[in-house]
């Protein structure tokens, strides 16, 4: 069964191959808009990056305006305006790469954000610190910490060899050299 499936798949993908090899995948026009380069990967669309500076077709389509300034272009550039010149080059691109660098805040919602879990995380730490968790036993106490390593020395548990075993005595007010 599973194999009959596998085969019926690689069947239709064989297919599908076929039919896109086929085609010309080359198109003058993407609705009303030119194409005038390769792209990512050949692939017809519009990203600004600063990888690809000339992207595979153009940001507006083609109004009677532009098609005029188009026209008016194929000639001297000098007899062009500033503005008309703009309205070329925003025709073609959505941004500049000045435009593209200029800084757009985003750290200052990514810095409060991060600010924001922090504050809920120690809030939610005092919270379970103060009403969720017991109290700590009594063994936390320095003074029964204290107690503790004293009779651990006394019994001899874990025996520590040396001038550290002889200084924790010492520190404890126990005989540093046993008997």
């Amino acid at each position: 069964m599973a194999g009959k499936n596998l085969l019926a798949c690689l069947h239709r993908v064989n297919t599908l191959q076929r039919l896109s090899h086929s085609t010309s995948t080359y198109v003058d026009k993407i609705g009303n808009r030119d194409v005038v380069g390769f792209g990512i990967n050949g692939t017809e669309c519009y990203i600004d990056r600063f990888e690809r500076p000339m992207p595979a077709i153009r940001f507006k389509e083609n109004t009677p305006d532009v098609m005029a300034l188009r026209e008016k272009e194929k000639g001297d550039w000098k007899k062009l305006s500033i503005h008309e010149k703009k309205e070329l080059y925003r025709a073609s691109f959505c941004q500049t790469l000045a435009e593209m660098d200029a800084p757009t805040g985003e750290w200052k919602s990514v810095i409060g954000l991060s600010a924001i879990g922090v504050a809920i995380g120690l809030w939610l730490f005092i919270y379970f610190r103060l009403f969720v968790y017991p109290p700590l036993p009594e063994s936390f106490n320095e003074e029964n910490r204290v107690a503790q390593m004293k009779r651990m020395l006394a019994l001899e548990m874990n025996p520590v060899e040396g001038i550290s075993s002889k200084k924790n005595r010492v520190k404890l007010g126990l005989d540093p050299y046993p008997k």
